[in-house]
C-alpha cells in the first residue's frame, strides 16, 4: 500500500510532541522518516527520546508517536555526529526540529548552512514562541503556549482555575501546522526547486484557533471566559443527565429543536415564544437546560440516544476507550487498529487520518527500539563499512 508521501524522506531531530508528531503524521502517509536520538553512554538512568518513558501505568505513548519511523542512534553534539547530519541532509527532502532556537546554529546546522548543501531542503522548526522576536530564545513547553495562546483561560468550569484540555493539545497544534506548511513548502517546491524554513510556534498554534475572541475584544470589548460544558446563548447544547449516565445533546438549530419538543413529546415548546429562536433559548439557556433535564433523567442513555437519532436531533456518549472500541461505527471504519509489538500483546492504536482513497496510507509498525535502524541508515545508505560504525559506536558518537 503506498502513501502519498511516499518516496520522501525526512529528518526527525526532535523529542517529546511539538516535533515528532508532525513526523508521525508524514510516516503515516507514507514519508520515510528517520528518527534521530541520542545513543546511551553507561550509567544512562533513561535512554532516547523522553516519550519512551512516557505514558500511564506502561510507556504507551512512545510506539504511537514513533510509529512507522526509523530509529537511529546519533551524538548531536559530537563534531562527527553533526557531520553524518549534513551527509543525511544531502539525502533529503525534509529536516524537522523542536530544540529551543539557536540550538542548531551552535552545532553548525542551522539554516544557512543546511540549505547549502541541499537547495530543495525543506526545514520544519517547531518551538514555544518561534524562531524569531523577543520571546524566542525562552524555554517553551505545550502548556505555556496553551496559556499564552489563549486556550487556558476558556477551558473548564467558571468556578475553577483555567484547566487542561486533558491532552497535550498544544504541542498537537504546533506539529499539525507544522505538517500543514511541509507540504505547503513542497508544493512550492515543485514549481522552484527551491527549500524553505518553516516556523511553527506553540503558542501561535493555539492562537490559530481561537475563533473570534481577539476582534471580539478590540471591536466589542468583550472578553470570553470560561463557560463549563455550554456554550453562552447557544441551546439547547449541554450535557444531560440520564437514569444510567450522561449524554450529549445539539438541538440549537431552530428546526433541530421543533424535532427535540417533539422527541419530548411536547411539540408546543417548538413554537412557544420562549423557545422557538435561538435568541429566545439563549436568554433562557439554564430554564431550557432544566426543562430538558427533567426529561432525559427519565430515560437511559441507549433509550436517549434511539429517541434522538429517530428524531434526527444530534447526540451522543461522552466516550471513553472503552466505548471507542465497543462502537460499531469505529469498527467500519476502522478508526483503531492492533500493532504487533514484542512487549505488547494487545497494542490498539488510532488509525492514520484523513482518510485518503487512493493513497490512504497506514500504520506499518509502532515504535522500534532505540537505533534499530542504525545498520540499514549508516550501512545502507550512507554506505558506511562495518568498521567504521563499530568504531563510531565505541567513541559513543552512535
Amino acid at each position: 500500500m503506498m502513501g502519498a508521501l511516499d518516496g520522501l524522506r525526512l529528518i526527525e531531530l526532535g523529542q517529546l510532541i511539538a516535533g515528532p508528531f508532525c513526523g508521525q503524521l508524514m510516516a503515516d502517509h507514507g514519508a520515510e522518516v528517520i528518527k534521530i536520538e541520542p545513543p546511551v553512554k553507561p550509567g544512562d538512568i533513561a535512554e532516547g527520546d523522553p516519550m519512551r518513558q512516557w505514558g500511564r501505568g506502561q510507556p504507551l505513548w512512545f510506539p504511537v508517536v514513533a510509529r512507522n519511523k526509523k530509529t537511529i542512534t546519533l551524538n548531536l553534539r559530537d563534531k562527527r555526529g553533526q557531520d553524518i547530519v549534513r551527509r543525511l541532509v544531502g539525502k533529503s527532502d525534509f529536516l524537522l526540529e523542536n530544540f529551543r532556537p539557536g540550538t542548531l546554529e551552535k552545532w553548525g546546522l542551522g539554516w544557512e548552512a543546511l540549505r547549502a548543501l541541499n537547495k530543495g531542503l525543506i526545514m520544519i522548526r517547531v518551538s514555544g514562541y518561534g524562531q524569531t522576536g523577543p520571546y524566542a530564545p525562552r524555554a517553551g513547553y505545550g502548556s505555556i503556549g496553551e496559556a499564552m495562546g489563549g486556550i487556558r483561560n476558556l477551558a473548564g468550569d467558571p468556578s475553577t482555575p483555567p484547566s487542561r484540555v486533558g491532552l497535550s493539545i498544544g504541542d498537537s497544534l504546533a506539529a499539525t501546522f507544522a505538517c500543514l506548511g511541509a507540504m505547503m513548502a513542497l508544493n512550492h517546491r515543485h514549481k522552484t526547486g527551491e527549500g524553505q524554513v518553516v516556523d511553527s510556534a506553540i503558542y501561535e498554534a493555539v492562537l490559530a484557533m481561537m475563533e473570534s475572541t481577539v476582534p471580539e475584544y478590540t471591536q466589542g470589548g468583550f472578553i470570553r471566559e470560561r463557560t463549563g460544558s455550554i456554550l453562552p446563548g447557544v441551546a439547547p447544547s449541554n450535557v444531560y443527565a440520564c437514569k444510567d449516565g450522561e449524554i450529549l445533546i445539539g438541538a440549537n438549530q431552530n428546526s433541530v429543536w421543533a424535532r427535540m419538543a417533539e422527541a419530548m413529546g411536547r411539540p408546543e415548546l417548538g413554537s412557544d415564544p420562549r423557545f422557538a429562536t435561538h435568541n429566545a433559548r439563549g436568554e433562557r439557556q439554564a430554564e431550557l437546560d432544566e426543562l430538558i433535564n427533567e426529561w432525559t433523567r427519565t430515560l437511559t442513555v441507549e433509550e436517549l440516544l434511539a429517541t434522538m437519532e429517530a428524531h434526527g436531533v444530534p447526540a451522543g456518549k461522552i466516550y471513553k476507550a472503552p466505548d471507542m472500541l465497543a462502537d460499531p461505527h469505529f469498527a467500519a471504519r476502522e478508526a483503531l487498529v492492533k500493532v504487533a509489538h514484542p512487549d505488547y500483546a494487545n497494542l490498539v492504536m488510532q488509525n492514520v487520518f484523513p482518510k485518503l482513497s487512493a493513497t490512504p496510507g497506514e500504520v506499518k509498525w509502532a515504535g522500534q527500539p532505540l537505533g534499530a535502524y542504525n545498520e540499514a541508515v549508516y550501512g545502507g545508505l550512507l554506505g558506511m563499512s562495518g568498521a567504521e560504525m563499530d568504531a563510531l559506536k565505541a567513541e559513543g558518537v552512535i
